[in-house]
């Protein structure tokens, strides 16, 4: 089944140095863009990461120090990678979790003002999750009855989690040809940040969700509490949860005059 789009979504993949989401950095991105006329356009890039990639990353992806040495980093590539996003939506396989918000990290550390607002997210795992329980090489076999050739290649994960989700739409006649209603499907929580230290509650009211803290309302801290903030923004967090803070502290305090 082919996708039913009121706007472009980009599925993407990236290859990294680990899963910190504060810390580690991105060695490879790829990005297929599918256009509403059905069109499409991929590009990849290796990236510089400008730090050491671990053995035990390039075990999983094969790319080394040396292979990246002479690419350019991730600030140089910033330009090129927003403008391919920033009319679209996006997807990817784990995407929620953890490339949109390695990504959103490393957009901000080039000082590129990314944020969610105004698109939404489809994690093509989720689906697999909530309904068969499997992996990205497992889910493309059951779905397209293909064999995931050059797995932990950013290219090849985001062409089979392209086809995956159109296998999907075939395969759950409750699936919804929506990218707004897949993206409700496939939030597991209702978090404000990506990283998922403020969330919201029932009410729809941001609280944090860590800490002496927990499950306290984010603007009551910041009343009771101003040097939290400062804190926050001072430690080892993610760049994004500091930008949505910061966001509602100023609507605290626009919101007082």
């Amino acid at each position: 089944m082919e996708l039913k789009l009121n706007r472009p979504i980009c599925f993407f993949d990236l290859e990294t140095t680990g899963i910190d989401l504060a810390k580690d950095r991105i060695v490879e991105i790829s990005i297929l863009k599918i256009f509403p006329n059905g069109n499409k356009e991929s590009k990849t890039w290796l990236v510089n990461p400008t730090v050491s990639i671990p053995a035990h990353a390039t075990a999983v992806h094969g790319i080394t120090n040396e292979k990246v040495a002479n690419e350019p980093t991730f600030k140089e590539l910033a330009g090129q990678v927003y403008n391919m996003i920033k009319d679209a939506d996006l997807a990817g396989y784990n995407s929620d979790r953890f490339d949109i918000p390695l990504l959103a990290e490393e957009l901000l550390r080039a000082e590129v003002d990314f944020d969610m607002k105004n698109r939404v997210s489809v994690d093509v795992q989720t689906i697999f999750h909530k309904k068969e329980e499997r992996t990205l090489s497992a889910a493309l076999k059951f779905y397209c009855n293909q064999s995931l050739e050059n797995a932990h290649s950013a290219a090849a994960d985001t062409e089979a989690t392209y086809e995956i989700l159109k296998a999907q739409l075939d395969r759950y006649e409750d699936l919804e040809n929506d990218m707004k209603a897949l993206s409700v499907f496939t939030t597991r929580k209702k978090s404000v940040d990506f990283a998922g230290f403020i969330a919201l509650n029932d009410n729809g009211e941001e609280i944090f969700t860590f800490g002496k803290h927990k499950g306290a309302l984010v603007d009551d801290v910041l009343d009771r509490e101003p040097g939290y903030f400062g804190w926050i923004q001072n430690a080892d967090f993610p760049l994004y949860t500091k930008k949505v803070l910061t966001g509602i502290k100023l609507r605290k305090l626009t919101n007082k005059f």
